[in-house]
């Protein structure tokens, strides 16, 4: 595939900018174009699919987040919209076949990646884990390409019935022991790969909150409703509300959308939030509605880390500041430290091992110029001299790691160098 003229005008200024930093000039080139240059695919009906890398499937989730970082480049170039645009009317298509999946086939090619799952898969699910933020991704991809291009092309009857799809499960899982079709049986013995309780997960007691089965990183989730999760879902809410009344005018849809919103916010005030010991109040990662709390985090966006990044409440909330300490500190059960790096691994990885994406995502998130500085630094020199990000590494010997084609994590990588360019901190 081609790389659009504006990809290519904006990495010759940056290999200009970064000239003084060869690594860091080789390494943003390669991240920068992973995602075009080894995973995405024009298909013959306009739509475009974008695998994950070393897994032949598109995550609506990773698919999303691996093109984010071009989207700034749209609104003039024709050729890279209908990249974007592509993918957009893909993920459509794939939420109105089933808004509980995670992963999906190219084709209806009954390719799954254990075919004895029991969670009713069809031929175009490469796996059926319900994530709530693969609902969410789809939708936030749709309304960044709304604001960005300004073109409202997107905007298909495919589109409405995928938002209104969207709206409709998260609705029912609020009550996800009453009324929720969704169950997930694998025969495993990682208990992070599979729901309890007969594929049903853990009982949940009503809180307003919508349920997921399983976390960002693919794991189960040990609670069933996941904080940053619904944070990212009252986000995308408000996007439907919007979409919903100014483009398709159906004030019911974006009624049904604002109703949902509050609820979910009011939950995550009102169960969301624990005083810890020694940080005060923080966000809890998990809870079930009857007092028991998951508190840790993990390198999946979305994570407590990234709360300002899904756009939940900004970098100075004060019970954010809370969170990103505790996060960031030996209390949280997944935070790790070598001689070559520290941060947020996941139990999706061996323990001990620190993911690139959650270095990426706490620079991102970060106000503080040296910190950021210093977590570009750490990424620059754990990539073992590959050129690449990876997922999960050991950060006592960066060359023992996950996943050496791991796109997500090269355009996390992307367009934290991006930003680091405009406030001239590199």
């Amino acid at each position: 595939m081609n790389v659009p003229a504006s990809i290519t005008r904006y990495l010759d200024q940056a290999e200009e900018r970064l000239a003084h930093r060869p690594k860091l000039q080789r390494l943003f080139r390669n991240c920068y174009l992973s995602t075009l240059e080894t995973t995405t695919k024009l298909l013959d009906d306009g739509t475009t699919f974008v695998f994950t890398g070393d897994i032949p499937a598109m995550w609506l989730r990773d698919s999303t987040e691996q093109v984010r970082h071009y989207m700034p480049l749209a609104r003039e170039d024709e050729e890279l919209r209908r990249i974007l645009r592509g993918l957009i009317d893909r993920q459509m298509f794939y939420l109105t076949i089933d808004p509980y999946t995670n992963a999906f086939n190219e084709e209806a090619s009954d390719a799954h990646y254990r075919a004895s799952d029991d969670c009713d898969l069809n031929p175009w699910m490469w796996e059926r884990k319900y994530e709530l933020d693969s609902l969410c991704f789809p939708i936030q991809l749709l309304f960044d390409y709304w604001q960005e291009t300004g073109r409202t092309d997107a905007f298909t009857d495919t589109c409405y019935r995928a938002l209104t799809s969207a709206v409709n499960v998260m609705i029912t899982e609020q009550r996800h022991m009453e009324r929720s079709p969704y169950h997930f049986i694998r025969e495993t013995q990682q208990e992070t790969e599979t729901l309890q309780n007969e594929g049903r997960g853990l009982p949940v007691n009503y809180t307003g909150m919508t349920w997921s089965g399983f976390r960002p990183s693919d794991d189960a989730c040990l609670f069933g409703y996941n904080i940053p999760n619904n944070m990212f879902a009252a986000v995308v809410l408000g996007h439907i509300r919007r979409i919903a009344s100014e483009i398709f005018k159906d004030e019911r849809l974006a009624e049904r959308a604002e109703k949902l919103r509050k609820e979910i916010d009011f939950g995550i005030r009102a169960y969301g939030i624990v005083n810890h010991p020694k940080h005060g109040p923080i966000y809890a990662y998990e809870t079930d509605g009857y007092g028991n709390y998951c508190l840790m985090d993990d390198a999946g966006t979305p994570g407590l880390i990234s709360i300002p990044y899904i756009g939940y409440v900004g970098r100075n909330d004060p019970v954010y500041q809370n969170t990103r300490r505790f996060a960031l500190s030996f209390d949280n059960p997944f935070y790790f430290e070598g001689k070559h790096a520290r941060g947020i691994g996941s139990p999706h990885t061996p323990g001990g091992y620190v993911w690139h994406m959650a270095i990426s995502m706490q620079a991102l998130t970060s106000d503080n110029d040296d910190e950021i500085r210093e977590l570009i630094d750490m990424l620059v020199n754990t990539d073992a001299d590959t050129g690449y990000m990876h997922e999960g590494f050991n950060p006592n010997d960066p060359k023992d790691f996950s996943r050496p084609w791991f796109a997500w994590s090269n355009s996390l990588f992307a367009a934290l160098i991006v930003m680091a360019m405009e406030r001239g901190l590199v």
